[in-house]
């Protein structure tokens, strides 16, 4: 049996669901918006025409809401958060769906959270705060770019020209406080900082923005990025004028604030003439007919435009939300009904109930508009970002000089800076008054590099490597004020690594702002500073004991100066034992060539103690005697350290390069407070207990040679390629053994980021093509090692040296002269008594008393050097035959007869 309806019961159901479908889909007549924004101000007045012009066509496009009309309720909010609040609830009475506006970022912020109380949606078109897109505002939606995405494409035309320093000028609010935040994060992405903020307030007079920025001047960087609201008496450029920072060494970059205020006003010649120079970024909108109907009113700008947008996408949202059927209903809130007002009367206030709808509905519209398209990205609450103009003001207008895409686009072309120039502007000075600060290490040891002169009362820095600063400053294009300030104690070098940090931070230290001298670049300092081209080379090396080989060998016992001094000797020997023989001594007698080899024989045989000729005069006996006792002393010598070294020679060195070093458990030596230290124990990982900290080539040279036994004496020394050369230039008898390794340079250090540091590397690399860098070379480096240094006297290790025999040859010298004295003064009184027996003789030399006094004595000096000329034996016959005068004849027959 089956089952019977009643008719009537059919056709009242089916009636009853025909009825629910045509209130269901029934479309509303009106639908209501707010709008919220302050009228009296350069985006409002523009935006209000906007609006009103896009709801007008909307309602004039029979596709879109069809016969529902969207109308527009607008309240002013006077710039003010507490206007703009009550403004709000103004508009919430008409019962309207959703909320344009507002311009400001502070009222943003206030009705953002009303939103997100109620419900419904807030959407702005020039509220630009960076913060506002955080989830803590979900019904807040935007029609316009971020500051941060304006903030990428300006830190890009900073990245373009170089500049690492700006400082920021910006309205203390929450539109300039947050979007400078985000230029910071856009900055720290390059590496680039703020060097300097001047926040103003919005209500501050001239005088205190005056002040404000005028203190900005004392500081380096001159790249100035001004982020305002649009400000149609541009104070700022007045106030900047009248402080003469519109010259050639400053940069003004704007953010589209300028474009916006420039674009809503009539500019004349004088507002050009007062921004010549300034670039700023303006909203690329693409052209279109209606774009240029709205432009027929001069205040439009590129937020109108968005305006004009937000309109149709809101319009677009409403449309997606009819076609599913969603009933545009309203209702009293529950929060507001005990918010009850004499005036507001928010109790009576309806809330749209589907906002939460319109919402989804708004994220997911996406078409052209007028500002180009809009649509919400990943982010989901603000649209995808738009391209930049870049704009630049000279005095005959505003021009479009380059272009910055999202995509990654950037140009730019020929910009006027500010003084009317087209060169780039460098970005920074030093202010004479605010030098230059920098820190020297105040060395005791190797000062050829880099010292404090204690000499003078001016505490005057000199040194290799300022030398080479200074001339490296003098290529720059502008002039550098700088101040040296010494660190150190003056008894031991200081440390390396806190010089760096007084650079880098100055955390418990004073601040520099570089460091010049002998500092190594090594990974661990290029994290705290940055530093120049090297301009110096370098790398460590092991020096060691030298150890002696070749043909000369056998010279190396004496040095230089006491072999000359030995064979001097050998011939002053010989010359006075030849004086005292030669009157007595028939070897010692004869032609003059034989008497000269005779001396010369004579001198040098006796080293083989095999003497041709006797010697009969105890004078000379007695030289003889001291002198083979020197020579005895001398020969046992030589033959002692002859044997060491060829002992030494045939034992092959254990250390032949810093591996062999690092695998032995020898001593080593470091120079103390540089970055040796810490390689040798945390990258080679050496125990400190064999490292010896050395202070002076003279250290280096007592260690090395008191060798590994000896309580402070090290095996090998490790350190640097310069130091190890001036060292080697100083001292004789070390050597370097093994490649260099850890090669480094010297640079100069500078703060993070410091535009300085590379501009020095330009000029360092100028410097080493020109010739002053050998002549600084040779001026610091070549003082004992090219020029002065004499090898002849510098002892090498354990060679004998002329102090070595001091006392002995002084005292062989002693009796020498004393022997030779008194040869003389016997040869005188024999002299003068064999004259004087001439005078008592009859011979024809009497005449001569009637001589001059000078021939007389000239004849005195002849007859004195005849005499010691002839042998003893004759002149003593001369004078026995004088005074017995029978004797003449037969002496003058032995004569004629020999």
């Amino acid at each position: 049996m089956g089952l019977r309806i009643d008719k009537s019961v059919a056709i009242t159901v089916l009636i009853v669901a025909t009825l629910m479908v045509q209130v269901r889909c029934q479309r509303p007549q009106v639908i209501n918006l707010g709008a919220v924004f302050t009228f009296d101000s350069v985006i409002g007045r523009a935006a209000k025409v906007a609006l009103e012009a896009a709801v007008s066509d909307v309602n004039a496009d029979t596709s879109l809401l069809q016969e529902t009309e969207l109308r527009l309720f607008v309240e002013d909010s006077s710039c003010n958060v507490f206007h703009g609040s009550f403004a709000a609830f103004e508009v919430l009475g008409k019962e309207v769906v959703a909320i344009i506006g507002p311009i400001s970022s502070s009222i943003a912020h206030t009705l953002s959270d009303i939103a997100k109380g109620l419900k419904f949606p807030l959407v702005s078109f020039a509220a630009t705060d960076p913060t506002l897109s955080a989830l803590q505002f979900p019904f807040f939606l935007r029609t316009t770019p971020d500051d941060a995405h304006q903030m990428s494409a300006l830190v890009d035309l900073i990245d373009f020209h170089g500049w690492k320093e700006v400082i920021s000028v910006y309205s203390d609010d929450e539109l300039g406080r947050n979007g400078v935040s985000a230029l910071d994060d856009e900055l720290d992405k390059k590496r680039f900082r703020i060097s300097y903020k001047v926040p103003l307030s919005l209500h501050s007079d001239d005088k205190s923005a005056t002040d404000a920025l005028n203190k900005s001047k004392s500081l380096g960087p001159r790249v100035y990025i001004l982020h305002f609201g649009p400000d149609p008496l541009l104070r700022i450029f007045t106030i900047a004028q009248k402080l003469k920072m519109m010259t050639r060494e400053y940069v003004w970059l704007a953010t589209d604030w300028l474009s916006v205020t420039l674009d809503s006003s009539l500019s004349g010649e004088d507002t050009f003439k007062r921004l010549e120079g300034v670039v700023g970024l303006r909203q690329y909108i693409p052209e279109s007919i209606k774009m240029r109907q709205l432009k027929r009113n001069r205040s439009m700008n590129a937020y109108a435009f968005h305006a004009y947008d937000t309109v149709w996408m809101i319009a677009y949202g409403i449309e997606k939300m009819l076609n599913e059927g969603v009933n545009i209903t309203f209702s009293h809130s529950k929060k507001l009904t005990h918010a009850q007002g004499h005036k507001l009367h928010l109790e009576k206030v309806k809330i749209f109930n589907r906002g939460e709808v319109l919402l989804e509905k708004l994220l997911k519209v996406n078409f052209t508009g007028l500002a180009g398209q809009v649509r919400f990205g990943s982010s989901g609450r603000n649209v995808t970002g738009c391209d930049y103009e870049i704009i630049n003001v000279d005095r005959t207008g505003v021009h479009t000089v380059g272009f910055w895409s999202k995509n990654g686009g950037f140009s730019v072309g020929n910009i006027t800076w500010p003084g009317g120039g087209s060169e780039k502007p460098r970005g920074w000075v030093i202010d004479s008054a605010n030098p230059l600060k920098i820190v020297v290490p105040k060395r005791v040891s190797f000062v050829e590099f880099v010292t404090e002169d204690r000499n003078t009362s001016t505490h005057h820095i000199k040194g290799l490597c300022i030398d080479i600063f200074i001339e490296a400053l003098k290529l720059l294009p502008y002039n550098v004020p700088y101040k040296f300030e010494s660190f150190g104690d003056g008894h031991s070098s200081p440390n390396y690594s806190k010089i760096i940090q007084m650079v880098s931070d100055g955390s418990n230290f004073q601040v520099y702002d570089a460091a010049v001298g002998d500092i190594t670049i090594v990974p661990t300092r290029s994290k705290l500073v940055d530093f120049s081209q090297p301009y110096a080379s370098t790398g460590l090396v092991v020096v060691i004991p030298n150890v002696y080989d070749g043909t000369w060998i056998f010279l190396r016992p004496f040095t230089t100066q006491l072999w000359c001094v030995v064979l001097a000797s050998f011939l002053c020997i010989g010359v006075v034992i030849w004086i005292l023989e030669h009157r007595v001594n028939e070897d010692f007698r004869g032609p003059p060539r034989r008497q000269i080899i005779t001396m010369i024989f004579f001198s040098f045989s006796t080293l083989f103690k095999r003497n041709h000729e006797d010697t009969i005069s105890n004078l000379a006996r007695l030289v003889m005697i001291f002198w083979l006792f020197l020579l005895m002393v001398l020969i046992a010598s030589y033959k002692a350290e002859v044997s060491s070294i060829l002992t030494v020679q045939q034992l092959p060195s254990a250390i032949t390069g810093i591996d062999s070093l690092r695998a032995s458990e020898l001593p080593i030596g470091y120079q103390s407070g540089t970055f040796t230290f810490e390689y040798l124990t945390y990258s080679l990982g050496m125990a400190r207990s064999r490292l010896v900290p050395l202070d002076s080539i003279e250290e280096y040279e007592r260690a090395l040679k008191l060798g590994p036994n000896a309580l402070g004496g090290v095996a090998a020394i490790v350190d640097e390629l310069p130091y190890i050369e001036l060292f080697l230039a100083e001292r004789t008898g070390f050597k370097i053994v093994g490649e260099p390794f850890m090669n480094r340079g010297w640079g100069f250090a500078f703060k993070r980021d410091s535009p300085l540091a590379i501009d020095m590397s330009t000029a360092i690399l100028n410097l080493t093509e020109t010739r002053k860098q050998k002549r600084i070379l040779k001026k610091w480096l070549c003082k004992k090692s090219c020029g002065e240094k004499s090898d002849w006297n510098q002892p090498e290790p354990n060679q004998f040296h002329l102090k070595s025999f001091e006392g002995l040859y002084l005292f062989c010298v002693a009796i020498t002269v004393s022997a030779f004295l008194v040869f003389v003064l016997r040869m005188i009184r024999q002299f003068v008594r064999y004259r004087r027996s001439e005078r008592t003789s009859l011979t024809p030399r009497a005449s001569l008393s009637s001589s001059p006094t000078t021939t007389r004595l000239w004849g005195f000096m002849l007859g004195f050097v005849e005499f010691v000329d002839e042998k003893e034996e004759a002149t003593r016959s001369d004078d026995d035959s004088n005074n017995n005068p029978s004797q003449v004849v037969e002496l003058q027959g032995d004569s004629e007869v020999r």
